[in-house]
Protein backbone atom coordinates (compact mmCIF):
# COMPACT_ATOMS: atom_id res chain seq x y z
CA UNK A 1 0.00 0.00 0.00
CA UNK A 2 0.91 3.55 -0.86
CA UNK A 3 0.36 7.34 0.70
CA UNK A 4 0.73 9.86 -1.46
CA UNK A 5 2.33 12.75 0.46
CA UNK A 6 0.08 15.73 0.88
CA UNK A 7 2.14 18.34 -2.09
CA UNK A 8 -0.64 20.19 -2.09
CA UNK A 9 -0.83 20.70 1.62
CA UNK A 10 2.81 21.55 1.85
CA UNK A 11 2.39 24.16 -1.21
CA UNK A 12 -0.28 25.64 0.52
CA UNK A 13 1.39 25.80 4.12
CA UNK A 14 4.29 27.58 2.50
CA UNK A 15 2.26 29.62 0.58
CA UNK A 16 0.64 31.13 4.41
CA UNK A 17 3.74 31.21 6.09
CA UNK A 18 5.15 33.33 3.40
CA UNK A 19 2.61 35.77 3.41
CA UNK A 20 2.70 35.96 7.30
CA UNK A 21 6.49 36.69 7.08
CA UNK A 22 6.03 39.17 4.03
CA UNK A 23 3.34 41.11 6.44
CA UNK A 24 5.69 41.02 9.05
CA UNK A 25 8.18 43.00 7.05
CA UNK A 26 10.83 39.96 7.15
CA UNK A 27 10.24 38.08 4.04
CA UNK A 28 10.41 39.25 0.36
CA UNK A 29 10.50 37.79 -2.97
CA UNK A 30 13.99 40.12 -3.87
CA UNK A 31 15.79 38.75 -0.69
CA UNK A 32 16.16 35.24 -2.17
CA UNK A 33 19.42 34.18 -3.73
CA UNK A 34 20.13 31.49 -6.09
CA UNK A 35 23.04 28.91 -4.53
CA UNK A 36 22.70 25.08 -4.20
CA UNK A 37 20.70 23.80 -1.37
CA UNK A 38 21.79 21.07 0.51
CA UNK A 39 21.45 19.02 3.96
CA UNK A 40 20.19 15.64 5.70
CA UNK A 41 17.34 14.03 7.79
CA UNK A 42 18.45 11.66 10.15
CA UNK A 43 17.53 9.71 12.73
CA UNK A 44 19.12 9.95 16.34
CA UNK A 45 18.65 6.54 17.33
CA UNK A 46 20.08 5.18 13.80
CA UNK A 47 16.79 3.33 13.48
CA UNK A 48 14.87 3.74 10.11
CA UNK A 49 11.75 4.99 9.68
CA UNK A 50 9.26 7.09 7.04
CA UNK A 51 9.57 10.53 8.88
CA UNK A 52 13.25 10.88 7.71
CA UNK A 53 12.31 10.24 4.42
CA UNK A 54 9.12 12.49 4.48
CA UNK A 55 11.06 14.98 6.50
CA UNK A 56 13.93 14.97 3.35
CA UNK A 57 11.27 15.25 0.70
CA UNK A 58 9.82 18.44 2.75
CA UNK A 59 13.05 19.84 3.39
CA UNK A 60 14.01 19.25 -0.85
CA UNK A 61 11.12 20.71 -1.82
CA UNK A 62 11.50 23.75 0.26
CA UNK A 63 14.58 24.58 -0.80
CA UNK A 64 12.86 24.43 -4.75
CA UNK A 65 14.51 28.68 -4.78
CA UNK A 66 18.39 27.18 -4.76
CA UNK A 67 17.87 26.07 -8.16
CA UNK A 68 18.52 26.97 -11.52
CA UNK A 69 15.49 27.17 -13.92
CA UNK A 70 15.51 26.87 -17.94
CA UNK A 71 13.26 28.68 -19.69
CA UNK A 72 10.59 26.02 -20.11
CA UNK A 73 10.04 26.93 -16.43
CA UNK A 74 10.37 22.95 -15.65
CA UNK A 75 14.12 21.59 -16.37
CA UNK A 76 16.22 22.25 -13.36
CA UNK A 77 20.23 21.46 -12.80
CA UNK A 78 19.05 18.66 -10.63
CA UNK A 79 17.62 17.57 -7.75
CA UNK A 80 17.81 13.88 -5.25
CA UNK A 81 17.96 12.29 -2.35
CA UNK A 82 20.22 9.43 -1.04
CA UNK A 83 18.35 7.01 1.10
CA UNK A 84 19.22 3.40 2.92
CA UNK A 85 17.80 0.47 0.71
CA UNK A 86 14.13 -0.10 1.33
CA UNK A 87 14.62 -4.02 1.62
CA UNK A 88 10.94 -5.07 2.58
CA UNK A 89 9.95 -2.73 -0.78
CA UNK A 90 12.79 -4.68 -3.18
CA UNK A 91 11.61 -8.22 -1.94
CA UNK A 92 8.29 -7.79 -3.29
CA UNK A 93 10.39 -6.73 -6.34
CA UNK A 94 12.48 -9.36 -6.23
CA UNK A 95 9.71 -12.51 -6.21
CA UNK A 96 8.15 -9.94 -9.47
CA UNK A 97 11.46 -11.32 -11.21
CA UNK A 98 10.24 -14.87 -10.31
CA UNK A 99 12.75 -15.52 -7.03
CA UNK A 100 12.72 -15.87 -3.90
CA UNK A 101 14.62 -14.21 -1.33
CA UNK A 102 17.74 -15.51 -0.61
CA UNK A 103 18.56 -14.39 2.91
CA UNK A 104 21.66 -13.21 1.43
CA UNK A 105 22.95 -9.26 1.56
CA UNK A 106 20.57 -7.27 -0.82
CA UNK A 107 22.05 -5.12 -3.18
CA UNK A 108 20.67 -2.20 -5.36
CA UNK A 109 22.10 -0.23 -8.35
CA UNK A 110 20.35 2.87 -9.41
CA UNK A 111 21.56 2.42 -13.34
CA UNK A 112 21.56 5.38 -16.43
CA UNK A 113 21.45 3.49 -19.27
CA UNK A 114 21.45 4.82 -23.24
CA UNK A 115 17.36 5.59 -23.90
CA UNK A 116 17.97 5.79 -27.90
CA UNK A 117 20.57 3.11 -28.84
CA UNK A 118 19.24 -0.39 -27.56
CA UNK A 119 22.22 -1.23 -28.84
CA UNK A 120 24.55 0.30 -26.44
CA UNK A 121 21.42 0.06 -23.40
CA UNK A 122 21.96 -4.24 -23.69
CA UNK A 123 25.95 -3.94 -23.94
CA UNK A 124 25.85 -2.02 -21.12
CA UNK A 125 23.43 -4.31 -18.91
CA UNK A 126 25.69 -7.08 -19.87
CA UNK A 127 28.78 -5.39 -18.66
CA UNK A 128 27.28 -4.71 -15.02
CA UNK A 129 26.09 -8.21 -14.92
CA UNK A 130 29.39 -9.72 -16.07
CA UNK A 131 31.09 -7.90 -13.93
CA UNK A 132 28.54 -8.69 -10.44
CA UNK A 133 28.67 -12.48 -11.12
CA UNK A 134 32.64 -12.43 -11.69
CA UNK A 135 32.77 -11.66 -8.11
CA UNK A 136 30.15 -14.86 -7.16
CA UNK A 137 27.22 -12.59 -6.48
CA UNK A 138 23.91 -13.90 -7.27
CA UNK A 139 21.42 -11.95 -9.57
CA UNK A 140 17.87 -11.48 -9.20
CA UNK A 141 16.83 -9.56 -12.24
CA UNK A 142 16.52 -5.85 -13.65
CA UNK A 143 13.55 -3.63 -12.57
CA UNK A 144 12.39 -0.45 -14.73
CA UNK A 145 11.99 2.57 -12.27
CA UNK A 146 8.86 3.84 -12.68
CA UNK A 147 8.83 7.52 -14.01
CA UNK A 148 6.50 10.37 -14.57
CA UNK A 149 7.75 12.02 -17.53
CA UNK A 150 5.10 14.51 -17.50
CA UNK A 151 7.06 16.36 -14.43
CA UNK A 152 9.83 17.10 -16.59
CA UNK A 153 10.94 20.02 -18.89
CA UNK A 154 11.87 19.73 -22.62
CA UNK A 155 15.31 19.99 -22.13
CA UNK A 156 15.56 16.92 -19.61
CA UNK A 157 12.87 14.29 -21.62
CA UNK A 158 15.31 15.06 -24.38
CA UNK A 159 17.97 14.06 -22.71
CA UNK A 160 16.80 11.64 -19.98
CA UNK A 161 18.33 7.94 -19.70
CA UNK A 162 16.44 5.09 -19.53
CA UNK A 163 16.66 4.33 -15.40
CA UNK A 164 16.75 0.81 -13.87
CA UNK A 165 17.40 -0.76 -11.40
CA UNK A 166 19.59 -4.59 -10.72
CA UNK A 167 18.75 -6.26 -7.62
CA UNK A 168 21.43 -9.10 -6.41
CA UNK A 169 22.37 -11.30 -3.29
CA UNK A 170 25.66 -11.04 -1.69
CA UNK A 171 27.18 -13.15 1.39
CA UNK A 172 25.51 -12.26 4.20
CA UNK A 173 28.67 -13.10 5.99
CA UNK A 174 30.22 -10.66 4.53
CA UNK A 175 31.40 -7.30 6.60
CA UNK A 176 29.11 -4.21 5.73
CA UNK A 177 32.59 -2.70 5.00
CA UNK A 178 34.01 -5.11 3.45
CA UNK A 179 31.01 -5.24 1.09
CA UNK A 180 30.75 -1.77 0.00
CA UNK A 181 34.75 -1.46 -0.86
CA UNK A 182 33.99 -4.97 -3.09
CA UNK A 183 30.93 -2.78 -4.75
CA UNK A 184 33.28 -0.01 -5.24
CA UNK A 185 35.64 -1.60 -6.96
CA UNK A 186 33.23 -3.64 -9.10
CA UNK A 187 31.70 -0.10 -10.17
CA UNK A 188 34.92 1.56 -10.92
CA UNK A 189 35.22 -1.94 -13.32
CA UNK A 190 31.87 -1.12 -14.69
CA UNK A 191 32.68 2.09 -15.99
CA UNK A 192 36.59 1.44 -17.20
CA UNK A 193 34.82 -1.70 -19.21
CA UNK A 194 31.67 1.03 -20.54
CA UNK A 195 34.16 3.23 -21.48
CA UNK A 196 36.38 0.93 -23.79
CA UNK A 197 32.76 0.44 -25.53
CA UNK A 198 32.97 4.15 -26.13
CA UNK A 199 29.52 4.58 -24.63
CA UNK A 200 28.80 7.44 -23.16
CA UNK A 201 25.34 7.82 -21.80
CA UNK A 202 26.26 5.84 -19.18
CA UNK A 203 26.08 6.34 -15.41
CA UNK A 204 25.71 4.01 -12.26
CA UNK A 205 24.20 6.63 -9.48
CA UNK A 206 24.93 3.97 -6.89
CA UNK A 207 25.77 0.48 -6.17
CA UNK A 208 25.45 -0.33 -2.65
CA UNK A 209 23.87 -2.77 -0.07
CA UNK A 210 23.19 -0.28 1.84
CA UNK A 211 21.60 3.10 0.02
CA UNK A 212 20.74 4.05 -2.65
CA UNK A 213 20.35 7.78 -4.46
CA UNK A 214 17.22 8.93 -6.95
CA UNK A 215 17.95 11.83 -8.54
CA UNK A 216 17.81 13.72 -12.26
CA UNK A 217 17.69 16.57 -14.02
CA UNK A 218 14.12 17.78 -12.48
CA UNK A 219 13.49 20.84 -9.91
CA UNK A 220 13.26 19.77 -6.32
CA UNK A 221 9.76 19.43 -6.24
CA UNK A 222 9.53 17.51 -9.02
CA UNK A 223 11.66 14.47 -6.98
CA UNK A 224 8.12 12.82 -5.67
CA UNK A 225 6.46 13.30 -9.12
CA UNK A 226 9.10 11.87 -11.34
CA UNK A 227 10.11 9.11 -9.27
CA UNK A 228 6.68 8.00 -7.47
CA UNK A 229 8.90 5.11 -5.49
CA UNK A 230 9.49 7.70 -2.45
CA UNK A 231 5.56 7.85 -1.69
CA UNK A 232 5.79 4.38 -1.11
CA UNK A 233 5.16 3.89 3.02
CA UNK A 234 7.91 1.19 2.64
CA UNK A 235 10.55 3.66 2.14
CA UNK A 236 12.10 3.69 5.70
CA UNK A 237 15.85 5.01 6.46
CA UNK A 238 17.80 5.98 9.34
CA UNK A 239 19.62 9.23 7.16
CA UNK A 240 18.22 10.88 3.89
CA UNK A 241 20.58 13.33 2.01
CA UNK A 242 19.09 15.86 -0.31
CA UNK A 243 20.33 18.32 -2.39
CA UNK A 244 19.08 20.65 -5.07
CA UNK A 245 21.66 21.84 -7.56
CA UNK A 246 21.85 25.69 -8.97
CA UNK A 247 24.85 24.66 -12.16
CA UNK A 248 27.78 27.12 -11.51
CA UNK A 249 30.82 25.70 -13.44
CA UNK A 250 29.80 23.03 -15.44
CA UNK A 251 26.12 22.34 -17.93
CA UNK A 252 23.32 20.77 -16.30
CA UNK A 253 23.39 16.85 -16.97
CA UNK A 254 21.58 14.00 -15.48
CA UNK A 255 24.64 12.04 -14.33
CA UNK A 256 25.72 15.43 -12.59
CA UNK A 257 22.89 16.11 -10.39
CA UNK A 258 23.42 15.69 -6.63
CA UNK A 259 23.79 13.70 -4.13
CA UNK A 260 26.73 11.72 -5.09
CA UNK A 261 27.76 8.21 -3.47
CA UNK A 262 29.44 10.01 -0.30
CA UNK A 263 28.66 13.79 -0.57
CA UNK A 264 26.44 16.47 -1.62
CA UNK A 265 28.13 19.88 -1.98
CA UNK A 266 26.94 23.72 -1.61
CA UNK A 267 29.96 25.70 -3.10
CA UNK A 268 32.34 25.63 -5.24
CA UNK A 269 36.50 24.01 -4.97
CA UNK A 270 38.66 27.09 -5.80
CA UNK A 271 41.81 25.13 -6.15
CA UNK A 272 40.11 22.25 -8.18
CA UNK A 273 42.60 22.21 -10.94
CA UNK A 274 45.77 21.85 -8.11
CA UNK A 275 43.91 19.26 -6.04
CA UNK A 276 43.03 17.01 -9.45
CA UNK A 277 46.50 17.66 -10.70
CA UNK A 278 47.62 16.75 -7.06
CA UNK A 279 45.76 13.18 -6.57
CA UNK A 280 46.99 12.25 -10.19
CA UNK A 281 50.80 12.48 -8.44
CA UNK A 282 49.30 10.43 -5.44
CA UNK A 283 48.26 8.18 -7.34
CA UNK A 284 51.57 6.39 -7.90
CA UNK A 285 52.15 5.75 -4.07
CA UNK A 286 48.84 4.49 -3.51
CA UNK A 287 48.34 0.97 -1.80
CA UNK A 288 46.18 -0.67 0.84
CA UNK A 289 45.79 -4.15 1.81
CA UNK A 290 41.73 -3.20 1.80
CA UNK A 291 42.56 -3.12 -2.00
CA UNK A 292 45.39 -5.30 -3.01
CA UNK A 293 46.19 -5.96 -6.17
CA UNK A 294 42.95 -4.13 -7.09
CA UNK A 295 44.16 -0.62 -6.59
CA UNK A 296 44.72 -0.12 -10.41
CA UNK A 297 40.97 -0.49 -10.90
CA UNK A 298 40.66 2.74 -9.14
CA UNK A 299 42.72 5.26 -11.29
CA UNK A 300 42.42 7.40 -12.30
CA UNK A 301 40.42 8.43 -9.05
CA UNK A 302 39.01 11.81 -10.48
CA UNK A 303 36.85 11.11 -13.70
CA UNK A 304 37.18 13.09 -16.52
CA UNK A 305 34.90 15.83 -17.13
CA UNK A 306 34.16 15.71 -13.49
CA UNK A 307 32.34 18.92 -11.69
CA UNK A 308 34.38 19.87 -8.90
CA UNK A 309 32.19 18.29 -6.94
CA UNK A 310 32.17 15.01 -8.21
CA UNK A 311 35.93 15.13 -7.80
CA UNK A 312 35.28 16.32 -4.19
CA UNK A 313 32.90 13.24 -3.77
CA UNK A 314 35.29 11.00 -6.18
CA UNK A 315 38.23 11.55 -3.28
CA UNK A 316 36.34 11.02 -0.11
CA UNK A 317 34.80 7.98 -1.73
CA UNK A 318 38.77 6.56 -1.92
CA UNK A 319 39.53 7.57 1.48
CA UNK A 320 36.15 6.42 3.03
CA UNK A 321 36.68 2.82 0.93
CA UNK A 322 40.40 3.12 2.58
CA UNK A 323 40.21 2.11 6.09
CA UNK A 324 39.37 6.04 7.39
CA UNK A 325 36.16 7.26 9.31
CA UNK A 326 34.01 9.54 7.38
CA UNK A 327 35.08 13.01 10.31
CA UNK A 328 38.42 12.15 9.73
CA UNK A 329 37.99 12.24 5.73
CA UNK A 330 36.26 15.44 6.32
CA UNK A 331 39.13 16.92 8.44
CA UNK A 332 41.78 16.08 6.51
CA UNK A 333 40.14 17.35 2.92
CA UNK A 334 38.12 20.43 4.09
CA UNK A 335 40.33 21.58 7.53
CA UNK A 336 39.40 24.13 10.23
CA UNK A 337 41.69 27.40 9.99
CA UNK A 338 44.27 26.67 12.75
CA UNK A 339 48.06 27.32 12.56
CA UNK A 340 49.70 23.75 12.69
CA UNK A 341 52.60 25.52 14.33
CA UNK A 342 50.62 26.88 17.63
CA UNK A 343 49.86 25.53 20.52
CA UNK A 344 46.25 24.82 19.61
CA UNK A 345 45.16 21.31 21.39
CA UNK A 346 44.43 20.57 17.15
CA UNK A 347 47.26 21.87 15.89
CA UNK A 348 48.99 18.57 15.38
CA UNK A 349 46.28 17.15 13.97
CA UNK A 350 45.98 19.13 11.51
CA UNK A 351 49.45 19.41 10.67
CA UNK A 352 49.12 15.37 10.55
CA UNK A 353 46.46 15.57 8.08
CA UNK A 354 48.46 18.62 5.73
CA UNK A 355 51.45 15.99 5.65
CA UNK A 356 48.84 13.97 3.92
CA UNK A 357 46.46 15.79 1.76
CA UNK A 358 46.74 18.90 0.13
CA UNK A 359 43.14 20.77 1.58
CA UNK A 360 40.11 21.14 -0.65
CA UNK A 361 39.65 24.79 -0.41
CA UNK A 362 36.49 26.84 -1.57
CA UNK A 363 33.20 27.77 -0.45
CA UNK A 364 31.73 24.16 0.97
CA UNK A 365 28.69 22.95 2.95
CA UNK A 366 28.51 19.24 2.53
CA UNK A 367 26.40 16.66 3.86
CA UNK A 368 27.67 13.34 3.68
CA UNK A 369 27.11 9.52 4.34
CA UNK A 370 29.60 7.03 4.57
CA UNK A 371 29.88 3.71 6.90
CA UNK A 372 27.88 4.32 10.13
CA UNK A 373 28.41 8.25 9.91
CA UNK A 374 26.41 10.96 8.41
CA UNK A 375 28.03 13.99 8.45
CA UNK A 376 27.49 17.43 7.66
CA UNK A 377 30.42 20.37 7.96
CA UNK A 378 31.58 23.86 6.69
CA UNK A 379 34.82 24.77 5.34
CA UNK A 380 37.46 26.85 7.04
CA UNK A 381 35.87 30.24 5.83
CA UNK A 382 32.30 29.77 6.57
CA UNK A 383 31.09 31.20 3.37
CA UNK A 384 28.20 29.10 3.24
CA UNK A 385 25.26 28.84 5.68
CA UNK A 386 24.00 25.49 7.42
CA UNK A 387 21.73 25.27 10.41
CA UNK A 388 20.67 22.55 12.10
CA UNK A 389 17.78 21.46 14.67
CA UNK A 390 17.08 18.37 17.09
CA UNK A 391 13.61 17.48 17.58
CA UNK A 392 12.51 15.70 21.26
CA UNK A 393 11.47 12.31 18.95
CA UNK A 394 14.90 11.96 17.79
CA UNK A 395 15.72 13.93 14.42
CA UNK A 396 18.25 15.80 13.35
CA UNK A 397 17.67 17.87 10.54
CA UNK A 398 20.59 19.82 8.70
CA UNK A 399 20.64 22.46 5.86
CA UNK A 400 21.22 25.27 4.35
CA UNK A 401 18.22 26.59 5.41
CA UNK A 402 16.03 26.99 8.92
CA UNK A 403 12.54 26.09 8.24
CA UNK A 404 13.08 23.99 5.48
CA UNK A 405 10.83 21.37 7.73
CA UNK A 406 8.09 22.95 9.89
CA UNK A 407 8.93 21.85 13.27
CA UNK A 408 6.50 23.41 16.08
CA UNK A 409 8.08 24.83 18.90
CA UNK A 410 7.39 22.59 21.13
CA UNK A 411 9.31 19.62 19.59
CA UNK A 412 12.41 21.25 19.07
CA UNK A 413 15.02 20.32 21.95
CA UNK A 414 17.72 22.19 20.18
CA UNK A 415 18.90 24.29 17.48
CA UNK A 416 22.08 25.93 16.40
CA UNK A 417 24.13 26.78 13.38
CA UNK A 418 27.58 25.17 12.14
CA UNK A 419 30.88 28.22 12.39
CA UNK A 420 33.22 27.92 9.87
CA UNK A 421 35.54 24.86 9.62
CA UNK A 422 32.70 22.63 12.21
CA UNK A 423 31.19 19.64 11.47
CA UNK A 424 28.23 17.85 13.67
CA UNK A 425 27.96 14.15 12.59
CA UNK A 426 25.34 11.33 14.01
CA UNK A 427 27.15 7.58 14.49
CA UNK A 428 23.76 5.20 13.41
CA UNK A 429 25.38 2.53 14.69
CA UNK A 430 26.07 3.84 18.09
CA UNK A 431 22.62 6.31 17.53
CA UNK A 432 24.45 9.21 19.02
CA UNK A 433 24.61 12.39 17.97
CA UNK A 434 28.17 14.23 17.88
CA UNK A 435 29.27 17.85 18.08
CA UNK A 436 32.03 19.40 16.61
CA UNK A 437 34.18 19.81 19.74
CA UNK A 438 33.23 15.82 20.81
CA UNK A 439 33.81 14.52 17.10
CA UNK A 440 37.56 16.74 17.04
CA UNK A 441 38.57 16.19 20.13
CA UNK A 442 38.03 11.96 19.23
CA UNK A 443 40.96 12.48 16.49
CA UNK A 444 42.62 14.20 18.42
CA UNK A 445 43.24 11.99 21.07
CA UNK A 446 42.92 8.94 18.36
CA UNK A 447 47.29 8.90 17.59
CA UNK A 448 50.57 10.62 19.66
CA UNK A 449 49.88 13.56 16.28
CA UNK A 450 52.16 15.40 18.01
CA UNK A 451 55.20 12.46 18.11
CA UNK A 452 54.49 12.33 14.76
CA UNK A 453 54.66 15.67 13.25
CA UNK A 454 57.86 15.99 15.53
CA UNK A 455 59.52 14.34 12.51
CA UNK A 456 59.31 16.71 10.42
CA UNK A 457 62.41 19.48 9.72
CA UNK A 458 61.98 23.02 9.97
CA UNK A 459 63.42 24.95 7.44
CA UNK A 460 63.80 28.32 10.04
CA UNK A 461 65.32 25.75 12.29
CA UNK A 462 68.25 24.44 9.40
CA UNK A 463 68.58 28.25 8.27
CA UNK A 464 69.39 29.25 11.97
CA UNK A 465 71.68 26.80 13.05
CA UNK A 466 73.79 26.96 9.02
CA UNK A 467 76.70 28.38 9.16
CA UNK A 468 78.30 30.57 6.03
CA UNK A 469 79.55 34.52 5.57
CA UNK A 470 77.07 37.48 6.79
CA UNK A 471 75.14 38.89 3.66
CA UNK A 472 76.11 42.26 2.72
CA UNK A 473 74.07 45.19 1.59
CA UNK A 474 73.82 44.82 -2.52
CA UNK A 475 75.32 47.94 -4.19
CA UNK A 476 72.67 50.35 -6.08
CA UNK A 477 74.38 48.85 -9.64
CA UNK A 478 74.02 45.48 -8.35
CA UNK A 479 70.39 45.87 -7.06
CA UNK A 480 69.30 47.23 -10.61
CA UNK A 481 71.00 44.23 -12.20
CA UNK A 482 69.25 41.93 -10.34
CA UNK A 483 65.69 43.68 -10.58
CA UNK A 484 66.24 43.50 -14.19
CA UNK A 485 66.69 39.79 -14.25
CA UNK A 486 63.56 39.48 -12.19
CA UNK A 487 62.46 41.50 -15.40
CA UNK A 488 61.16 44.33 -12.72
CA UNK A 489 60.23 47.74 -14.82
CA UNK A 490 60.18 51.26 -13.19
CA UNK A 491 56.21 50.89 -14.02
CA UNK A 492 56.27 47.81 -11.35
CA UNK A 493 58.77 49.77 -8.85
CA UNK A 494 56.40 52.79 -8.82
CA UNK A 495 52.99 51.36 -9.07
CA UNK A 496 53.38 48.05 -7.20
CA UNK A 497 56.38 47.79 -5.16
CA UNK A 498 56.74 51.30 -3.36
CA UNK A 499 52.83 51.53 -2.33
CA UNK A 500 53.54 48.15 -0.78
CA UNK A 501 56.60 49.16 1.15
CA UNK A 502 55.15 52.45 2.40
CA UNK A 503 51.31 51.18 3.03
CA UNK A 504 52.23 47.50 3.92
CA UNK A 505 48.99 46.51 1.43
CA UNK A 506 48.99 45.26 -1.89
CA UNK A 507 48.18 48.08 -4.47
CA UNK A 508 45.11 48.22 -5.94
CA UNK A 509 44.23 49.60 -9.50
CA UNK A 510 41.62 49.20 -12.21
CA UNK A 511 43.54 49.78 -15.35
CA UNK A 512 42.46 47.19 -17.99
CA UNK A 513 45.61 44.79 -18.54
CA UNK A 514 46.67 44.84 -22.49
CA UNK A 515 50.18 42.90 -21.68
CA UNK A 516 50.10 39.86 -24.28
CA UNK A 517 50.55 36.56 -22.30
CA UNK A 518 53.99 35.91 -21.70
CA UNK A 519 54.03 33.02 -24.17
CA UNK A 520 53.28 35.32 -26.79
CA UNK A 521 55.01 38.04 -25.71
CA UNK A 522 58.81 39.41 -27.74
CA UNK A 523 59.78 41.20 -24.53
CA UNK A 524 62.02 38.59 -21.64
CA UNK A 525 59.13 37.84 -18.84
CA UNK A 526 60.05 35.57 -15.82
CA UNK A 527 58.89 32.79 -14.87
CA UNK A 528 56.32 33.75 -12.66
CA UNK A 529 54.29 35.81 -15.69
CA UNK A 530 53.81 32.49 -17.18
CA UNK A 531 51.14 31.30 -14.29
CA UNK A 532 47.98 32.74 -14.16
CA UNK A 533 45.67 32.70 -10.57
CA UNK A 534 42.25 30.92 -11.34
CA UNK A 535 39.33 32.31 -9.54
CA UNK A 536 35.95 30.37 -9.19
CA UNK A 537 33.06 31.53 -11.40
CA UNK A 538 30.84 32.67 -8.64
CA UNK A 539 31.81 35.60 -7.16
CA UNK A 540 33.17 35.53 -3.90
CA UNK A 541 35.14 37.72 -1.77
CA UNK A 542 38.92 38.47 -2.18
CA UNK A 543 41.14 36.27 -0.41
CA UNK A 544 44.65 36.39 0.13
CA UNK A 545 47.79 35.33 2.74
CA UNK A 546 47.29 39.06 3.95
CA UNK A 547 43.61 39.85 4.40
CA UNK A 548 42.72 36.80 5.33
CA UNK A 549 45.27 35.63 7.74
CA UNK A 550 43.09 33.99 10.31
CA UNK A 551 42.10 31.30 7.77
CA UNK A 552 44.81 31.03 5.14
CA UNK A 553 48.87 30.41 5.47
CA UNK A 554 51.92 30.31 3.24
CA UNK A 555 53.09 27.59 5.18
CA UNK A 556 54.10 24.50 2.76
CA UNK A 557 56.21 21.55 2.86
CA UNK A 558 58.71 19.45 0.55
CA UNK A 559 59.38 15.74 -0.04
CA UNK A 560 58.77 13.21 -1.57
CA UNK A 561 54.65 12.37 -1.77
CA UNK A 562 53.47 9.48 0.76
CA UNK A 563 50.46 7.35 0.24
CA UNK A 564 47.14 9.09 1.02
CA UNK A 565 45.61 5.12 2.07
CA UNK A 566 48.13 4.66 5.04
CA UNK A 567 48.15 6.67 8.45
CA UNK A 568 51.90 6.31 9.64
CA UNK A 569 54.64 8.24 11.31
CA UNK A 570 56.51 8.27 8.27
CA UNK A 571 54.39 10.43 6.48
CA UNK A 572 55.18 13.25 8.47
CA UNK A 573 59.17 12.98 6.80
CA UNK A 574 58.89 16.26 5.15
CA UNK A 575 60.21 19.48 5.14
CA UNK A 576 58.56 22.34 6.77
CA UNK A 577 58.79 26.35 5.23
CA UNK A 578 56.63 28.49 6.88
CA UNK A 579 56.89 31.22 3.82
CA UNK A 580 57.95 30.43 0.06
CA UNK A 581 60.37 33.33 0.51
CA UNK A 582 64.15 32.35 1.87
CA UNK A 583 66.05 35.00 3.49
CA UNK A 584 69.89 34.31 4.27
CA UNK A 585 70.45 34.35 7.91
CA UNK A 586 72.42 37.78 9.12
Amino acid sequence: MTKNFDEAAYLQRRAVNEAKLTKAGVYGPQMEHDACGVGFVAAQDGKPNRAVVESAIEALQAIWHRGAVDADGMTGDGAGIHIEIPRDFFIEHIARTGHDDDGGRLAVGMVFLPRTDLGAQERCRCIVEQEILAVGHSIYGWRQVPVDIKALGTKAIATRPEIEQIMFSMPVEMDAAEAERQLYLVRRRIEKAVIKHMINDFYLCSLSSRSIIYKGMFLAEQVTAFFPDLLDQRFVSSFAIYHQRYSTNTMPTWKLAQPFRVLAHNGEINTIRGNQNWMSCHEDRMESALFGDAIGDLKPVVANGSSDSAALDAVFELMVHGGRQLPMVKTMMIPEAIDVGSDHPRAKLYAYCNSVMEPWDGPAAIAAYAGDWVVAGLDRNGLRPLRYVVTHDGLVIAGSETGMVVVPDTKIAERGRLGPGQMIGINLAEGRLYKDGELKDALTKKCDWSKWIGRAKQMDSLLANSTGKVSQPLTKTETRRRQMMAGWTMEDMELVLQPMAQTGKEAIGSMGDDTPLAVLSNRYRGLHHFFRQNFSQVTNPPIDSLRERHVMTLRTRLGNLGNILDEAPEQCDHLVLNSPVLTVPE
